[in-house]
């Protein structure tokens, strides 16, 4: 995109922008901070995130917040309000926390020393816990954030070694909500033989296969062939 500021959408009033730049897809919004200084100021301001909260979720407000050591900022809610509609199912329930969980889910796994998943596991419980959802609705809604956040990361090697590094993390036995997600794990291996099938070496393959068989009866015949 070019640069714009002289022209006459570069003459208007910052209100009026906001206005303009909230009614553009979610998508687009990078591409607009990008064409000059002003509208980039504008996307690191809170105006422009507090205008489409208000619009998007008029009663996000009145809604419980996250206890825990988040960063703040409209910015940050817009993003938490947004994955909880658009990424993670949970019914048509817009749930902020759940928003914030994926986040901090997916910035523990993007570090290049992650805690063991059972440790992000457990703190996801807690919180939920802390915000009182009952054990097995923080599990269920645990669940569903891991396959989110799994579901979303890119084809890389980045990722295809934190999946490799999540299928070889022993079992711990933990008690229910704490306990590792079967489906979550499945998925784990899902994505291994079947989007990365072609980044195994021969002796990784069958290694990750043998795991796979001692979690897993039967093992699906789209895992196998390497």
């Amino acid at each position: 995109m070019t640069d714009r500021s002289d022209g006459p959408i570069g003459r208007l009033p910052e209100h009026l922008l906001v206005e303009i730049f909230i009614h553009l897809p979610v998508g687009e919004w990078v591409q607009i901070a990008c064409v000059n200084k002003q509208w980039a100021d504008i996307f690191q301001g809170d105006c422009l995130w507090q205008t489409a909260i208000a619009r998007n979720w008029p009663s996000a407000g009145l809604r419980k917040r996250w206890p825990g050591p988040i960063p703040r900022g409209s910015a940050r809610r817009f993003q938490a309000l947004y994955i909880s509609e658009n990424l993670v199912p949970s019914g048509g329930e817009i749930d902020e926390l759940v928003g914030h969980t994926y986040l901090y889910l997916k910035e523990q796994l993007e570090r290049p020393a992650m805690p063991p998943s059972s440790i992000l596991h457990g703190t996801i419980i807690d919180q939920f816990i802390a915000c009182g959802k009952t054990g097995e609705k923080a599990h269920d809604l645990a669940s569903k954030i891991w396959l989110a956040v799994i579901d979303g990361l890119e084809e890389n090697e980045q990722t295809f070694l934190l999946l490799k590094h999540l299928a070889r993390e022993g079992e711990f036995f933990l008690p229910f909500p704490y306990s590792r997600s079967y489906k979550v794990l499945w998925r784990v291996f899902d994505k291994l033989f079947t989007d990365f099938r072609d980044c195994f070496s021969g002796a990784d393959y069958h290694d990750a296969l043998s795991t796979a068989k001692s979690r897993f009866q039967p093992v699906p015949s789209t895992w196998l062939g390497h």
